[in-house]
């Protein structure tokens, strides 16, 4: 099994939805990554930093998911970041209500020692500088180092962001931001001119229709779970890139092939996610749960035709 090294924001996030609101609850991206990741059993750290004001309760849940947790920061007389937005009817668009960088804003990523050798890095949503000083500080190459990131550092850290994407096998972003990245309409040329840019494998995630996976010339398609229920769309992208990462943690396997199965894993634990607010629904998911899930997804998937 390899170990995962896990960057990105641990956060309190407040959201609002057309089926309720909530107060300051569990966010940031590495939070639903490695919660997400720790479905697999494996051996995950999460670099990160916090305020003095983070609970003691949501540490001892990422430490009790087995995530370590020696990479976060606990700036004591700091607040740690804040966010908060508001979703429209369609939940495939929202507003942002507050952002408060606080701690986040001199945020200096530091891996731990003994996850420097790590084979898989997983690069969360983060300034691209952030992303690249940890690349910096792996001491052996990473079998897969896989980054999200979105059109905010497209807008202001563009040249950044082209040089951190040169350094990466896999590249996870949704459709809008595929085309603003490239300036292409048709998501294939998109995912062609991303390829040409860095990575070998390229995920554009479309939220309720999906995702797809690019490498070379195959392409996969992962449909998305008809919901009953869908409270709250925060994380999903991040919960995919957990369940995504960790399958590749624990198989070993790089190949395009095993790269499809990590993608119906990641879609199938995204799917959790949006059926709570924040993290609520996916840190206590059950291996039971998941197996069943992942059944209906094959039964969405598979099917016989005849050819005439």
């Amino acid at each position: 099994m390899s170990k995962l090294v896990i960057v990105g924001s641990v956060a309190f996030d407040a959201i609002e939805t057309p089926f309720g609101k909530t107060d300051k609850i569990l966010g940031g991206a590495a939070t639903y990554i490695g919660l997400s990741a720790s479905q697999f059993n494996v051996d995950s750290a999460i670099v990160s930093i916090t305020g003095g004001d983070f609970p003691q309760e949501y540490l001892d849940l990422l430490l009790n998911k087995g995530i370590d947790l020696s990479g976060i920061e606990i700036v004591k007389e700091g607040k740690t970041f804040f966010w908060s937005g508001r979703y429209h009817n369609d939940m495939n668009s929202r507003d942002t209500l507050v952002t408060e960088l606080n701690t986040l804003a001199d945020f200096n990523p530091i891996v731990p020692e003994n996850y420097r050798d790590a084979e898989i890095v997983m690069l969360g949503n983060l300034h691209p500088l952030v992303q690249q000083s940890v690349l910096d500080q792996m001491t052996t190459k990473p079998k897969l180092v896989v980054l999200d990131t979105m059109n905010f550092w497209m807008d202001c850290a563009l040249e950044d962001l082209h040089n951190v994407i040169k350094n990466v096998d896999i590249i996870t972003i949704n459709d809008e931001e595929a085309r603003q990245l490239t300036g292409e309409y048709s998501l294939v040329v998109a995912a062609r001119k991303i390829h040409n840019m860095g990575p070998k494998y390229v995920v554009i995630k479309k939220g309720e229709h999906g995702a797809l996976l690019f490498h070379n010339d195959n392409v996969f398609y992962a449909p998305a779970l008809p919901l009953e229920e869908v409270f709250d769309p925060t994380g999903a992208g991040d919960t995919f890139a957990g369940g995504f990462a960790g399958y590749i943690a624990k198989t070993g396997d790089t190949s395009f092939e095993n790269m499809k199965n990590a993608v119906i894993y990641g879609s199938t634990l995204a799917s959790f996610c949006v059926e709570r607010f924040g993290t609520e629904r996916i840190q206590d998911l059950s291996k039971e749960e998941v197996h069943q899930r992942l059944l209906q997804f094959k039964e969405l998937t598979q099917f016989e035709i005849k050819l005439t």
